[in-house]
């Protein structure tokens, strides 16, 4: 490429979170017209920071931002849109009752007031230059994940924002939707625009991107065209050594049904059927893949599991190694967890599920180890010391076990998190988003746990966002699709189009044990 000078310049930008945490430090970054720029690093590398100080929610503490070379002062968002900066956060700030277009003219100002109909206009011009699908009329809460980000995308275009910022847009799609993003991001490259996508997913940033820039532990490392680089070079640059980009899937040993499903129906509280006649078994010593759209009932059929959910109809069997089964519907969680069920559910809302953000790491753990088995943490010492343990094994960034947990990055809260659950040693190990967010090194040493509790006999199942990831580790995959089984495959054998296609009902026949 063949650069003018740059749209953006970032120079010397370093941020500090109290005393101890430096989130950037004194990163110079530059971004062209018509470029789409990958930020690549681990987590707790800096990414999301520095964008928040383009986008207005962060100030930098030291150093300058240029905007078409012009020193510009970033106080908040509604500067940066009136300098043409748009953040596409990870969590979508829509209102849901409203429709699209009411969601994309909200708090402007235009002469007039708000004039609906020609927003409607102007939203269907947007979509139709860059390949957007949205209906202007349509209620947010009507729609799916993708819609809605697509919303958020329109929005910030709608302002005339020409550097867009998206902060891992892929997370939510199927491999169809990813695809049909990118398209669009093409468009709007080909259109001049500027694009920062900031990511994790190695296959994307080589699909997408026309440069990648990396940051490691707030600091800026280097930038790379990204066709002249490989997916194991942006990775030996983001974590700082050799890694290894494989992850095992050792065959199962002796597998014994575990978890006998049948029937299982659920509804959420106002009606809506979140799981319709839902059959399976998951064996000890297996991975059990599931796979689905976010919000097609994984996260209630794992809380049915583990006692947390109430159930309309089915019964979750739990079957000793004798071959007796208990019934799990009707314990109480506490009950269940006794059984060797455990439940690592990494929510979106991590402080608000799974910890509690002003209790230190160690407190954290004691909210666990009130039932300590034995497992890969295997000594039953204190608290304390399963916190210094899983704060080692896991590369915890923390100053201390003694740091509220409030004040560490997403990515080290979710690692005590999985810590924690692995440790009460259980029989059956249900996992949800274990590696959302979570960098390239941490995501391996969670898959390396994984699979040590499915050698130990563990039967695993294993909820993800990632397909490639689901494809590798898992021994079967289950495919759910609007609140049913669209099938159960084998994961040593299934290709990535076929569940893409299930997970949205267009291939896929009846699930086949």
């Amino acid at each position: 490429m063949d650069h003018k000078s740059p749209i953006l310049e970032l120079q010397h930008i370093t941020k500090r979170f109290g005393d101890k945490v430096v989130a950037n430090d004194d990163v110079s970054l530059n971004v062209y017209k018509g470029e789409i720029l990958a930020l690549l690093g681990e987590n707790g590398s800096g990414k999301t920071t520095l964008m928040n100080m383009l986008s207005g929610i962060y100030f930098p503490d030291e150093g300058e931002i240029y905007v078409n070379g012009n020193l510009v002062s970033i106080r908040d968002p509604k500067d940066a849109f009136n300098l043409g900066i748009g953040m596409i956060h990870q969590h979508f700030k829509l209102v849901d009752v409203l429709t699209a277009a009411e969601n994309i003219i909200l708090g402007l100002k235009e002469k007039g007031g708000l004039n609906v109909k020609a927003a409607a206009e102007r939203i269907t011009e947007i979509c139709q230059k860059y390949g957007f699908e949205v209906d202007p009329y349509q209620k947010i809460y009507e729609m799916s994940v993708s819609q809605k980000q697509t919303v958020e995308i329109v929005k910030v275009l709608y302002r005339g924002a020409d550097l867009l910022i998206l902060d891992e847009p892929t997370a939510v799609l199927t491999p169809q939707e990813t695809d049909k993003l990118f398209a669009v991001l093409r468009n709007m490259k080909a259109d001049g625009k500027s694009i920062i996508i900031i990511t994790h997913k190695l296959h994307e940033v080589l699909d997408i991107s026309d440069r990648v820039a990396i940051l490691r532990k707030g600091k800026y490392i280097c930038d790379y065209e990204t066709k002249n680089v490989t997916a194991q070079e942006l990775t030996d640059a983001m974590v700082g050594h050799a890694v290894t980009l494989n992850i095992d899937r050792p065959e199962p040993v002796d597998p014994k049904e575990r978890i006998r499903i049948k029937d299982l129906t659920i509804r959420s509280i106002d009606g809506v059927v979140r799981l319709n006649h839902v059959s399976f078994t998951a064996c000890s010593g297996e991975i059990l893949g599931i796979a689905g759209i976010a919000g097609n009932g994984q996260k209630e059929l794992l809380e049915a599991i583990a006692g947390l959910q109430p159930v309309e109809t089915g019964s979750i069997a739990y079957v000793n190694d004798d071959g007796s089964e208990e019934e799990l519907i009707g314990k109480d969680p506490l009950e269940i967890a006794e059984m060797g069920v455990s439940l690592s559910f990494v929510p979106e809302d991590r402080l608000g599920m799974g910890l509690v953000g002003s209790m230190d790491l160690s407190e954290n753990m004691m909210l666990r180890s009130f039932r300590q088995g034995k497992g890969i943490f295997t000594d039953r010492k204190s608290p304390h010391k399963l916190a210094e343990r899983v704060v080692e094994e896991l590369e915890v960034n923390t100053p201390s076990v003694e740091t509220p947990v409030r004040k560490l990055s997403g990515g080290n809260v979710q690692k005590v998190l999985v810590g924690r659950e692995i440790s009460s040693a259980p029989t059956v190990l249900l996992t949800a988003y274990a590696v959302r967010g979570l960098d390239i090194n941490s995501s391996y040493t969670i898959y390396d746990l994984i699979n040590r509790q499915k050698k130990a006999g563990v039967a695993v199942i294993y909820v993800g966002e990632d397909l490639d990831v689901l494809l590798e580790l898992s021994d079967k995959i289950l495919v759910l699709c609007g609140g049913e089984v669209s099938g159960i495959i084998d994961g040593r054998t299934a290709t990535k189009n076929e569940v893409g296609l299930m997970m949205t009902k267009i291939g896929g026949g009846e699930a086949d044990e």
